[in-house]
């Protein structure tokens, strides 16, 4: 795949945009597919990768606010035993984790009590704690993971994956955003700035609402089939002619490339949507049925499904992380949320053979200071962070790195963001110094002019 030329300067940035420029009829339906009888190739048509790929799709588990490694995933005894002493920064005292760790399974990975049953999976994880950012506001470290910058409006992860790689369902947007947040960012995370519209985000449901209630609206219309056919036909014309007239306007080819979509969503979206097809031994899997994990499991499953589908791209937002006080409450309440549905999600896509070619991500934006913020909390630490990564090509049942022992920066195999990103698509086959657009005379990149790719994460 060569250096591609992207000429969308101003794109649509929201449903309303092009609503307005159709002056209503279809609803929200404006984001993705391509015109009725056009001889182009879909922009949304799977493409050929730089490199082989060692996963064809991304289910991105974002957990808001910034889990704290030195209690999850960072085990730190020295970190305990000086608990109560003062810290070598900010003048505070040291506060080691009141959660036990143990080593799980053959790799003996160290893993919380937060986790029971995601430690199951410990063979399956490579877990790095070497991650580093440098933005300590929980909105700017939040656009800076998901679009490699916080200064400036770019392209979001997702949109640069699906720009790069095409979807595998021409039915199904390529890139969906389960439950975004509205704040640190907002749409910003899950959109495609100067890259075409059409590789921007759904969005599923929003952050702080159940996804049970959540739908998308139109997905099945009031007239027939044919009669809708012919709306569309004819709204295509008028736009391919107004196109005609004025050469470049990325805001009409973003209506054109989106109706032809949203027409064809209506015969599979909803029964991806549907969680009740279903087995109770599935739902019962994901936590679907229990009170604490009910959401989060429905969305995993969800992600699940949409994948299974074809989608390339999912991310799943889950929050509140952010401990200032009452951090052994409220972390075991957080981690109790997600704990079955990871181990769920995990454990399903293995047994349907798609863990493999599919890269499972679970991240924060930072992480925890281990030094103690009021009597009981942590505050903001951008020196060193955990997450982990399972099939895709990731080295399953490997640590990746460390931090120094009471966890206040990366000491071995430093991961910025934009190595991680380069990590990331390589994974997918995509080679992040290529996968460019050109915008006002530049070749964009997602890890602008830095990035490498940490090859130990690799299996």
């Amino acid at each position: 795949m060569n250096t591609r030329l992207c000429n969308h300067i101003t794109p649509i940035h929201t449903r309303r945009d092009a609503l307005r420029l159709m002056g209503g009829g279809f609803g929200w339906l404006a984001f993705a597919g391509v015109a009725s009888g056009t001889s182009a190739p879909s922009p949304l048509a799977p493409k050929t990768t730089h490199l082989p790929a060692r996963a064809k799709r991304v289910i991105f588990l974002c957990m808001r606010g910034a889990p704290s490694h030195v209690d999850t995933l960072d085990y730190k005894p020295k970190l305990n035993a000086d608990t109560g002493k003062p810290a070598p920064k900010a003048g505070a005292k040291l506060l080691g984790s009141a959660f036990k760790f143990a080593q799980h399974g053959h790799s003996g990975q160290w893993i919380s009590e937060l986790f029971p049953q995601l430690a199951k999976r410990a063979d399956d994880l490579c877990v790095v704690r070497s991650m580093q950012t440098d933005l300590p506001a929980h909105p700017q470290a939040f656009i800076k993971l998901h679009t490699g910058t916080s200064q400036f409006v770019r392209p979001s992860l997702g949109a640069w994956a699906l720009y790069g790689l095409g979807t595998l369902n021409q039915n199904l947007p390529g890139f969906v955003s389960i439950t975004p947040p509205s704040g640190f960012g907002g749409a910003q995370n899950y959109g495609s700035s100067f890259l075409p519209a059409i590789y921007q985000g759904t969005r599923i449901g929003t952050d702080g609402r159940p996804i049970a209630g959540a739908e998308m609206a139109n997905l099945r219309p009031k007239i027939s089939a044919a009669d809708q056919r012919a709306e569309l036909d004819l709204a295509q014309t008028l736009n391919r002619h107004q196109l005609a007239r004025e050469r470049v306007s990325p805001e009409i080819e973003g209506v054109i490339e989106s109706f032809e979509l949203a027409f064809k969503m209506q015969t599979e979206m909803p029964a991806v949507m549907d969680l009740n097809r279903e087995s109770d031994a599935t739902k019962k899997l994901y936590g679907i049925g229990t009170p604490a994990t009910e959401d989060f499991g429905r969305k995993c499953l969800l992600a699940r499904q949409l994948v299974e589908a074809g989608v390339r791209f999912v991310e799943i937002t889950h929050g509140n992380w952010d401990h200032h006080f009452n951090l052994v409450a409220s972390l075991r309440e957080s981690s109790a949320a997600v704990d079955q549905p990871l181990y769920g999600l995990l454990t399903d896509l293995a047994a349907r053979g798609l863990l493999k070619d599919t890269l499972v991500i679970w991240t924060g934006e930072f992480g925890r200071t281990p030094h103690v913020e009021g009597a009981d909390g942590r505050d903001h630490n951008v020196g060193a962070f955990s997450l982990w990564m399972a099939g895709g090509g990731v080295k399953p049942g490997h640590s990746f790195g460390r931090s120094d022992d009471y966890g206040y920066e990366a000491v071995e195999d430093k991961l910025p963001i934009h190595d991680f990103h380069a990590t990331l698509l390589h994974l997918l086959g995509l080679d992040h110094e290529k996968l460019t657009c050109r915008h006002a005379g530049r070749d964009f990149r997602l890890t602008d002019t830095k990035g490498a790719v940490a090859k130990g994460i690799l299996a």
